[in-house]
């Protein structure tokens, strides 16, 4: 089979089965030149099992990510064996503390046939319900993580890896946070702002805490043991007990 064909029947495939799973899904192909997209897809894959052994041998060369409007996301990906079909599997969100996965299990992915309404059948009675379970923990958990923030003070809780994370409340908190980099979760209303680059993220705290303050909102800098320092200024490098990233398949 060509190449071109080859990516057409993913990507197809890829349609038909959005279609017919539960909910609204929609379906948006990666090509091989979308190097960046792929990697950080890979990184993403939350599986210990079937598609982390297939990634460790075969890395991505094109992918379909089907996505919810709630922001669940599964990846169509090529299998490497004698078989038709294609492999299926859950994707971990995006901007959630490597402890909200500690202690969930991983929603591990499924090899599909090659007719796309089994394979919706069979996604939607196995590997959606352990996704949707393994979601609602991973959501649960970062949620409990944040210290609670009140109409007149931004609380910004330390994360494990880095980040910041806070839970606004009212318009004005939640509109400066964003402006400032902030990255919001739509089922937890938390607010998570990336500690890869410290000098940006500082950059980031020092114009939200100038923001808030034009509005009447403090700005407090918190850990998770309860202590808090009232600043707008985080320290120049992430807490010592920040974690390292994974570096291939989402594990916990």
């Amino acid at each position: 089979m060509h190449h071109h064909e080859h990516s057409e029947r993913l990507a197809s495939y890829a349609d038909v089965l959005a279609g017919e799973l539960p909910g609204a899904w929609t379906s948006t192909y990666h090509p091989s030149d979308h190097k960046d997209d792929l990697a950080e897809l890979a990184h993403r894959v939350w599986d210990l099992d079937l598609i982390a052994e297939s990634l460790a041998e075969h890395p991505l060369q094109q992918a379909a990510i089907l996505t919810r409007p709630d922001g669940a996301q599964l990846v169509l990906l090529d299998r490497h064996d004698e078989r038709d079909g294609f492999l299926i599997a859950a994707v971990a969100p995006r901007d959630l503390p490597d402890e909200a996965y500690r202690s969930v299990r991983e929603p591990n992915g499924i090899a599909l046939p090659d007719d796309p309404f089994q394979g919706a059948e069979q996604v939607a009675g196995d590997l959606l319900a352990r996704y949707d379970i393994a979601l609602a923990q991973v959501r649960h958990n970062a949620a409990a993580n944040v210290q609670p923030s009140q109409p007149d003070r931004v609380v910004l809780t330390w994360q494990s890896d880095g980040s910041l994370a806070a839970a606004p409340v009212g318009k004005t908190a939640t509109a400066v946070l964003a402006a400032n980099g902030f990255v919001p979760d739509q089922q937890t209303g938390v607010y998570r702002l990336s500690g890869d680059d410290t000098a940006v993220q500082a950059r980031a705290v020092r114009n939200t805490g100038q923001q808030l303050g034009d509005q009447g909102i403090a700005i407090a800098l918190q850990h998770p043991s309860g202590r808090i320092a009232p600043t707008a200024t985080p320290p120049a490098a992430p807490p010592a007990s920040a974690t390292p990233r994974a570096s291939a398949t989402r594990s916990r």
